[in-house]
């Protein structure tokens, strides 16, 4: 990496992509990519050449969602070392945007990690903006923004203050234009423009936006044992491309060291490394591994069984959950008289006030899947179809069902702070004009009886980005849910369930904050797994966590085999933790452990 910035400065651009309706299509295309270049010749596409920003829907008046894409972007710096983003918003399929006439939108970012949007300035009323360029004047003290309309008429517009534009001049006619650029972009580029950077900063955009992969291992020269319980507990360390770190278990080989025998033995071993090729199992959606009493247990929604009926499998470890030897059982199965009749979905165990339920969604002879959950008796075998409670259907704080009209279902329950929270999806005319999208809804329960919530539900999320809404998917579902000593981490699932768009959104939170204020939590514009995340998977979603014999986090998530496949297939890899701290859900198991390192060795001195 260091190679790539012996220049003092590289260069940082900005684009967006022509659509491709077979593998990007108009939701995604249309969103804000960035590239970098060593040589301002030829760049490279950070974020695999995925978007990072995406233009907000706006909600209509009968509540149904309107997609939005963005067009020529351009990308300015301001100052104090801060940059600005402008683009033009249209419509997902490109066509004009009447409700943005005469406007831009703004973001800014102080290392194009993070950034804040800014909302709409509005530089020429009705006029319409094609194209818009914006350029900080230090000696004078201002910005002059020019911009040109759709029949190549020129403005400018000068403020001192860009986020806040009180003195913003009306439009006034402009003489110059920009210059085209002449650049060998990443594929499908449509090119905004391009600006200079410190190439120690550009280090960090990159590491940021690459894929995190596994760059050395590194074992003690010598350690000092006395058994091989001893010798056993040295890791290796494993170090990435981003600078980060983590520690792996190895497989030390004993057959060469006397442990009754005072000496100094060469020891070698094998960095341990669990197996979960994709898929594992395929037709299992929405999967979830739990850990509980010492053993393993897997649960999903079954689609080779039209998802019909709770299935279970238990094993000594994860692995194991899909070898063709462990066998399902069947704990919930299709029954008239109680309408437990289709749609079993999105099965997940939890530990609710130290007891063991299933939250999932099913319903009865007229479609509609409504939540409920399910408590095992005391004592019982989480295989034992008897040893189950009968379901019950979620209730609102007064009583009534958490749904009087619409879907309800992906329902997860997380614990922060001593409160107990359930998190769900909900949508309204699902197939009409008037669909209003999944949308996530969060509310408090009591963990003594968490099917009735102690408050009204407050809404979360729902899928206004082009990632989520993209052709018309408009999903926001899959809610899941781990939390660190500061961060409530809830991860949630938007484009096409069963296709090659499904992606995983973030969602976080401070553990001190007010988790029913929407205002508390900080949604990520971009996935952070998508088709482009992965190695020969697509549409990577509706995901869950556990934790493995290592004391890894993992996550496990349902995905498609091909770009065409539809058939939903279970995988697995680690959840790592980047130089920052924060997760990164993209680290696939061939990028997390490089074959060629495996192999280590130390020198044991046994005393």
């Amino acid at each position: 990496m260091n190679e790539i910035y012996r220049q003092k400065e590289a260069e940082l651009l900005i684009y967006t992509r022509h659509p491709d309706r077979e593998q990007y299509p108009d939701g995604l295309a249309r969103s804000i990519h960035l590239a970098w270049s060593k040589d301002g010749r030829i760049y490279q596409p950070l974020n695999r050449n995925y978007g990072i920003l995406f233009a907000e829907a706006v909600i209509r008046k009968n509540n149904t969602i309107c997609a939005k894409g963005l067009k020529n972007p351009w990308v300015f710096e301001m100052p104090a070392g801060s940059y600005g983003i402008f683009a033009i918003r249209v419509n997902e399929d490109g066509s004009a945007d009447q409700e943005s006439l005469g406007c831009v939108f703004l973001w800014t970012t102080e290392d194009f990690i993070e950034f804040k949007e800014r909302g709409m300035l509005n530089l020429g009323g009705d006029i319409p903006v094609n194209r818009v360029s914006c350029q900080y004047l230090r000696t004078a003290g201002f910005y002059e923004i020019l911009w040109e309309d759709k029949k190549d008429g020129l403005y400018f517009n000068t403020t001192s203050d860009i986020i806040s534009p009180s003195d913003l001049s009306a439009p006034q006619s402009a003489s110059k234009r920009g210059e085209a650029m002449e650049i060998q972009g990443p594929e499908g580029a449509l090119p905004g423009n391009c600006i200079k950077i410190k190439s120690d900063f550009c280090d960090r955009i990159v590491r940021r936006w690459r894929p995190v992969r596994n760059t050395e291992i590194l074992v003690p020269d010598k350690v000092e044992v006395s058994s091989e319980e001893d010798l056993n507990q040295i890791c290796a360390t494993a170090f990435y491309s981003d600078g980060s770190s983590v520690l792996k278990a190895v497989r030390w080989d004993h057959s060469g060291v006397d442990y009754k025998r005072p000496g100094e033995y060469t020891v070698n071993g094998t960095v341990a490394d669990r197996k979960y090729p994709f898929p594992l199992a395929r037709g299992f959606a929405d999967p979830v591994v739990f850990q509980w009493n010492g053993t393993y247990y897997f649960i999903s929604t079954n689609d080779n069984l039209n998802d019909v009926g709770l299935y279970v499998r238990q094993a000594d470890t994860p692995e194991a959950l899909f070898y063709e030897s462990t066998k399902h059982q069947l704990i919930l199965e299709y029954n008239e008289e109680d309408e437990f009749i289709q749609t079993f979905w999105a099965p997940e165990f939890h530990i609710i006030g130290g007891e063991l339920y299933i939250l999932f969604a099913v319903g009865g002879k007229r479609w509609s899947p409504q939540c409920h959950l399910m408590k095992l008796k005391k004592g019982g075998n989480i295989l034992d179809k008897n040893s189950w409670e009968k379901p019950v259907r979620i209730q609102k704080r007064d009583g009534s069902w958490l749904a009087d009209k619409g879907i309800t279902l992906d329902m997860t329950y997380l614990k922060v702070k001593g409160v107990s929270y359930m998190i769900w999806s909900y949508r309204e005319h699902i197939g009409t004009d008037l669909d209003t999208g999944s949308m996530l809804y969060i509310a408090t329960t009591d963990e003594k009886l968490p099917w009735k919530l102690t408050s009204d539900p407050v809404l979360l999320s729902r899928p206004r980005y082009g990632w989520e809404n993209v052709e018309g998917t408009i999903n926001n579902e899959g809610p899941y849910a781990f939390v660190t000593d500061d961060t409530v981490y809830v991860t949630y699932s938007g484009g096409a369930a069963n296709g090659y768009t499904y992606a995983l959104g973030l969602l976080k939170a401070k553990t001190g904050a007010d988790l029913l204020n929407p205002e508390s939590w900080n949604k990520s514009t971009a996935p952070v797994l998508s088709y482009y995340s992965l190695e020969h998977r697509y549409g990577p979603g509706h995901n869950s966590f556990f934790v493995d014999p290592e004391g890894n986090l993992m996550i496990a998530y349902h995905g498609v085999e091909s770009i065409k496949d539809h058939i939903r297939c279970t995988g697995i890899h680690r959840v790592h933790f980047d130089i920052t701290g924060n997760p990164v859900f993209s680290l696939s198991s061939e990028r997390d452990l490089n074959q060629e390192l495996r192999k280590v060795k130390t020198r044991a001195v046994v005393r």
